[in-house]
């Protein structure tokens, strides 16, 4: 097997602890990225520490370059490796805010973290989606077919994954039927190649990557997260429950122009969103490649202003719940995150 693809090691009711945090990180990210006191000393934090990302444009640097943050900046301290990862430096008080998957948002706070999700990230629609492609030719029509095949996806533990438990759970497998569907970690700009040479059956491909598989031909879905759930905003930026209470117009300035980036990205023509990002990623002097860019379609979030819903958090507690991943009742929908500070579209 190539080095590229890393068996799961990890259990059905385990996998996600990967996405845990020591009780002694939590603690001592208590306080804050930069230090300050916040509104308590009547002086707010102005400067946003934050990762990015190769080759993109996240929605707070798409806001802070339509100016829609007035004296809020931004300070880049690095990429992420990951959005558990992300939301860690966040907790940590390495960054000010973090984005990932709402599944490991519910597990970061389950693990103690002090955190709140203030605004959506990233989801899924029609023009932006994940889907499991399998070779043209390939037996696997259903779930059922999946029972002791390869399933590549970019990480364990999180979005993926999790897509794959529920296809599995809605189709009828039981869980030791579901337990023999083998996940694998697959690079993605290896996993197309991987499933045209068999060594998996099936991979997950997203974005420009999905778009020039099928563009090649030989692939078709098995089905797409869209077709699984609708159109879904699936991640969430948090923030620090201190960092918000000591900064409250820092935070409200964050999420409403955050709010209105996604709203300007939505209704401005695709050729113009594409160019801004571009300009962004070549200002920023990051020596990146921002050709990828062209193949940009829209950050998939469902609601206006990026508003976070139960819904987004009360699929992800169920299923973890009854994996034993969260304690039931340990944590309600309602409680991980907050509008409050969302100011789009209310005058």
């Amino acid at each position: 097997m190539p080095a590229a693809l890393t068996p799961s090691t990890t259990s059905r009711r385990q996998f996600l602890t990967l996405l845990g945090i020591s009780a002694a990180a939590v603690s001592c990210g208590t306080a804050t990225a930069g230090g300050g006191s916040g509104a308590g000393s009547g002086s707010q934090v102005k400067t946003l520490k934050y990762q990015g990302a190769v080759g993109a444009v996240t929605l707070p640097e798409l806001a802070a370059d339509l100016g829609y943050f007035g004296d809020v900046k931004l300070e880049w301290v690095g990429n992420t490796i990951s959005g558990p990862q992300d939301i860690q430096s966040a907790a940590t008080g390495q960054t000010h805010f973090g984005s990932a998957f709402n599944g490991a948002v519910i597990k970061l706070a389950a693990g103690g973290a002090p955190i709140k999700a203030v605004i959506s990230s990233y989801g899924s629609d029609q023009h932006t989606y994940g889907g499991y492609f399998v070779l043209e030719d390939s037996p696997i029509r259903s779930a059922r077919d999946l029972i002791g095949k390869k399933v590549g996806m970019n990480t364990l533990g999180a979005h993926y994954q999790a897509l794959l438990d529920i296809y599995l759970s809605r189709n009828g497998l039981s869980e030791a039927e579901a337990g023999k569907v083998e996940p694998l970690v697959v690079p993605p700009v290896n996993t197309e190649q991987a499933i045209r040479q068999k060594q998996i059956e099936v991979g997950v491909l997203s974005g420009i990557l999905r778009d020039k598989a099928l563009a090649a031909g030989g692939l078709r879905p098995l089905f797409t997260d869209t077709q699984l759930l609708g159109p879904f905003s699936a991640g969430t930026y948090i923030m620090t429950q201190r960092f918000i209470k000591e900064n409250p117009d820092t935070v409200r300035t964050f999420v409403t122009g955050v709010a209105k980036a996604i709203e300007w990205s939505r209704t401005t023509p695709r050729e113009q969103v594409i160019a801004r990002q571009t300009e962004i990623v070549k200002k920023r002097g990051r020596n990146e490649d921002a050709s990828n860019l062209k193949y940009w379609r829209s950050y998939g979030i469902a609601e206006t202003g990026g508003r976070v819903e139960d819904k987004h958090f009360r699929l992800w507690l169920d299923w973890l719940g009854e994996r034993g991943e969260v304690k039931k009742g340990r944590l309600k929908a309602s409680e991980l995150f907050t509008n409050e500070f969302n100011g789009y579209g209310k005058g």
